[in-house]
């Protein structure tokens, strides 16, 4: 039985509209791109884990903790449009788009994401989803939801409350009505489908919420969701890094 090989990639990209140069942001002696490389070399499905990147300092930085690195276009926009860049000169099978700003992945989660295409040999390309347990993130439009059909693949993505219910008027209540599920931004890709996602231009929903996975859905193919219990904290603001070395620093004084 052949086994697919699995490449993960952490796109790194240098310029940052809220946190210039995120990827070199320091936590607690580590760079933050280094973090994730760490996390996701524990991942058991993968091969090999490279960082893609679009500046020489970055990779740098990768060099010199012993990293894979590969440097990609500038002009390229969007993290997975980053990863099929280095899935055009990899021999890989299937690729996961690692986010980079999330130096707290579980490498469970990683496991997760790789096991949907290798146990589904039909589906072209999955993700992640995670109960959501709170009003607070049920409200939040930077939480993005997900509804999914009987079969696990995602019907829609969306920075509004999806779906809506009816019949209860304060949204409070919600949660208690039903399961919401937010998005956890973990993709996985065949080769082939990833280089023609690349190819395809932005989609109008896309464009409407900022949100690429409605590309592949607006062009009419299925993204099959598999759902875990690990969550994850991205890193978007100076706040969101000093909650994350919180959490380091909690997690040596346990060690």
């Amino acid at each position: 039985m052949n086994f697919p090989r699995v490449v993960g990639v952490i796109p790194a990209r240098y310029a940052s509209q809220r946190l210039p140069a995120k990827p070199l942001l320091d936590l607690l002696g580590k760079t933050m791109v280094q973090r994730v490389y760490e996390q996701a070399k524990k991942a058991r499905r993968l091969n090999q884990v490279i960082v893609a990147t679009d500046d020489e300092r970055i990779a740098g930085a990768v060099r010199s903790f012993g990293g894979e690195v590969i440097i990609t276009p500038h002009e390229i926009k969007s993290g997975s449009d980053r990863v099929a860049a280095v899935a055009e000169r990899s021999d890989g099978d299937i690729f996961l788009n690692i986010q980079g700003d999330e130096p707290l992945i579980a490498p469970q989660m990683i496991d997760q994401a790789a096991a949907i295409l290798i146990d589904d040999s039909h589906a072209l390309v999955g993700t992640l989803a995670k109960r959501i347990e709170s009003y607070e993130e049920l409200l939040n439009p930077g939480i993005v939801k997900v509804v999914v059909d009987i079969n696990s693949s995602a019907l829609y993505f969306s920075r509004s409350i999806i779906p809506f219910i009816r019949d209860e008027q304060e949204s409070s209540k919600w949660l208690a009505k039903r399961t919401f599920y937010k998005h956890i931004g973990l993709y996985v890709f065949r080769k082939d489908f990833l280089l023609e996602f690349a190819r395809m231009p932005e989609s109008s929903l896309e464009q409407s919420e900022k949100l690429e996975q409605l590309r592949i859905l607006e062009n009419g193919y299925k993204i099959k969701v598999g759902f875990t219990e690990h969550d994850s904290i991205p890193i978007d603001t100076l706040a969101d890094a000093n909650r994350v070395i919180e959490i380091l620093k909690s997690q040596n004084n346990l060690n």
